[in-house]
């Protein structure tokens, strides 16, 4: 995943943006990354990405292996039609 590409695809809150967001306003956890464009309050899909982000910010470490944007689009379509969360809209 690219930096530009949508890490909360209901907001379109970029990583760039999530990145961003826990450099300068160093949340102190994770659910506060809602405050970053909404990020993680729609559907519910990227909550597992931002944590990690988030952990990967405190520790000094990078991220684990992303997919590609698409794939990573393709994987919520899944989960959406499985049932799990619901857009916003």
């Amino acid at each position: 995943m690219e930096l530009d590409d949508e890490i909360c695809l209901c907001f379109h809150v970029t990583k760039r943006k999530v990145v961003n967001y826990l450099r300068v306003e160093r949340p102190r956890r994770a659910a506060q990354l809602s405050d970053c464009f909404g990020a993680g309050t729609g559907c519910g899909w990227c909550r597992k990405q931002l944590e990690a982000l988030f952990q990967a910010s405190v520790s000094g470490t990078q991220a684990g292996a992303e997919p590609s944007a698409a794939e990573y689009a393709e994987r919520r379509r899944d989960y959406l039609r499985a049932g799990h969360g619901t857009p916003p809209g």
